[in-house]
């Protein structure tokens, strides 16, 4: 039988891989959410990081790619997730990322969120 994380994660991928970055954040971001690339300083509260990502749609984003989820697991309130995500900059650049997702989840919302990047 599948968690509610496993519901709202498989919702998530299914969302982002349409493109839908912003009503995949906006339904599933809890208030007080922590994200961070890598070893940067985390970008912490849901506004902030809503209007982050707004931002990089509407002032560097050309053309959503793909975003393939290769892999997934869930254990207890965290889940961990192999993606490769594809997009086309405005300057014409593409952006290809291979990432690992690791993921905790606080009343069945993303609460902290940390991508590692090849």
């Amino acid at each position: 039988m599948e968690t509610i994380i496993e519901n709202n994660l498989k919702h998530v991928h299914q969302l982002l891989s349409k493109g839908a970055f912003i009503e995949a954040m906006e339904t599933y971001l809890h208030n007080d959410v922590e994200l961070r690339e890598s070893n940067d300083a985390p970008k912490k509260g849901k506004a902030f990081n809503l209007k982050f990502e707004q931002d990089f749609i509407d002032n560097q984003l050309s053309e959503f790619i793909r975003y393939d989820v290769i892999n997934y697991a869930v254990n207890g309130n965290h889940s961990f997730y192999d993606a490769i995500m594809e997009l086309k900059l405005k300057d014409g650049s593409t952006m290809l990322s291979e990432q690992t997702v690791a993921t905790e989840w606080k009343d069945g919302k993303i609460y902290r969120e940390r991508y590692y990047h090849a």
